[in-house]
């Protein structure tokens, strides 16, 4: 199942986006806590809903003007329920802190946001079942799908806006200029070639979910099997992309020598960027649960935890 609104909810979300209104988010916790719970809750203090807790990674949060942030709902069902908690960014309470310390990402403002018995409507508390199929996981990889796709795109265009005015060739070189020369080419033809594939591979994750996405919207049951295709078709396109966009972000530098490497050129910006990104969701853990599915049939998993096995909730 998708987190879902009520009706009469939904069209003012859906105004404040086409007004301009930016959205962040909040949701991993730093530590050593319980596989699965969560140390951030909303809890009731006479008759109103507060919020309390510590999350990193909170993507985008110091550019937005509203944070989605996954808590814990006091009496709630961790098991069987996760819970949103949609609060201002200047709410009171609310600290955002650029500390993070990533190599990429730099401009994603992922640090930290500190939330201290921040007030919450209770209509923007949204919960949702974390048992069962679900589109949701692949809306979120296909995010960062398509941002590894534009990485690609990127790696394609600086490489050619590197070597097209360039005059200085190797003596053992085979071209007059280096965009002559056909070893060059050849590289420039597997960059595009890449940021081709990984383009095709973000579309096909898109057809997918957008299938979905019709079935949802005239109110039909979204099939499980379906379900399941779409989230294996984002975790191939996760494996796949991922390595060779790394792979392009390396082979890059073939196409010039030493000065491709000066520190103004920031061309070791798309590595950087391109692996924080599949660091986010390990792609290892995605190709085990694209073979166990083909040699056993087994389920993809759709609800994703980080912490400590050892550790009991709090």
């Amino acid at each position: 199942m998708l987190v879902e609104f009520a009706p009469e909810r939904r069209a003012l979300w859906l105004r404040q986006v086409a007004d301009g209104a930016l959205f962040g988010n909040a949701t991993t916790e730093q530590g050593d806590g319980a596989l699965g719970h969560l140390q951030t809750r909303v809890f009731q203090e006479q008759g109103a809903w507060l919020l309390s807790g510590e999350k990193f990674y909170s993507t985008g949060t110091l550019y937005a003007d509203w944070v989605a942030v996954t808590v814990q709902r006091e009496g709630g069902d961790a098991e069987r329920f996760r819970t949103i908690a949609l609060v201002r960014t200047d709410a009171p309470g609310v600290e955002r802190i650029d500390d993070w310390r990533g190599f990429g990402q730099r401009l994603t403002a992922s640090g930290t946001t500190r939330l201290h018995r921040v007030p919450v409507r209770a209509e923007d508390i949204v919960d949702f079942p974390r048992t069962g199929a679900t589109l949701m996981t692949a809306v979120f990889q296909l995010f960062h799908i398509a941002t590894l796709a534009g990485i690609a795109r990127a790696i394609e265009r600086d490489a050619v806006a590197f070597v097209q005015p360039r005059q200085r060739v190797f003596s053992h070189g085979s071209g007059a200029v280096p965009r002559e020369d056909p070893l060059v080419q050849q590289v420039i033809g597997h960059l595009a070639s890449t940021a081709f594939v990984a383009a095709v591979a973000t579309r096909e994750v898109a057809r997918g979910l957008g299938e979905l996405d019709r079935l949802r919207l005239a109110g039909e049951p979204l099939p499980e099997q379906l379900l399941i295709e779409v989230e294996l078709r984002a975790a191939k396109a996760q494996v796949a992309v991922t390595d060779a966009v790394l792979g392009a972000a390396t082979r890059l530098f073939d196409v010039g020598g030493a000065s491709a490497l000066q520190e103004d050129r920031r061309l070791d910006r798309h590595w950087r960027n391109a692996r924080t990104l599949a660091s986010h969701n390990p792609v290892i853990y995605k190709s085990r649960v694209i073979g166990d599915h083909a040699l056993n049939g087994t389920a993809p998993t759709f609800y994703w935890a980080v912490g400590s096995r050892a550790a009991q909730p709090g």
